[in-house]
């Protein structure tokens, strides 16, 4: 675990500890590669509930080159990638009143999945995400789950 910086507001430090995350996962991804990791890059998240707007782009930023950093190494080593958000807040940052928006949103969000033997993707909800993971690998899916798998 990565602890987030020590900031009032996260605004002052919109890339947060993003590097560090990616640093992190690279090392694992090279030095002990696993079945599975779950990342998750907390910055547009947590700066879009600033509703500074500047901050937030350099957040979508930062999280947009690690990103790349972490797929790109994990290219290399065979790595499946389903990347995903599981609502919105950065999408939606100036309220028709031009005040600035800092609550989540109930837009649609993306999905996208790289290297893997599936191309497309069925339009789904949050709860169908774990079930196609456990597909794509190969994995039972327990009774308990109840979302649909979307490949």
């Amino acid at each position: 675990m990565i602890p987030s910086p020590k900031v009032a507001t996260y605004d002052l430090k919109p890339e947060m500890s993003a590097q560090k995350v990616v640093d992190a996962i690279i090392n694992e991804i090279d030095n002990e590669p696993t079945d599975f990791i779950c990342l998750n890059f907390a910055n547009p998240d947590m700066v879009g509930h600033t509703g500074v707007y500047k901050a937030v782009t350099d957040a979508l930023e930062t999280v947009d080159k690690c990103t790349q950093q972490v797929v790109k190494a994990g290219l290399k080593k065979d790595y499946g990638f389903m990347i995903i958000a599981d609502h919105g807040n950065a999408d939606f940052m100036i309220n028709n009143d031009g005040t600035p928006n800092t609550a989540h949103t109930t837009n649609l969000v993306p999905c996208f999945l790289i290297n893997t033997d599936y191309k497309k993707l069925k339009k789904g909800k949050l709860a169908d995400i774990a079930p196609t993971i456990l597909k794509i690998m190969g994995l039972e899916i327990p009774n308990e789950m109840d979302g649909n798998v979307l490949i």
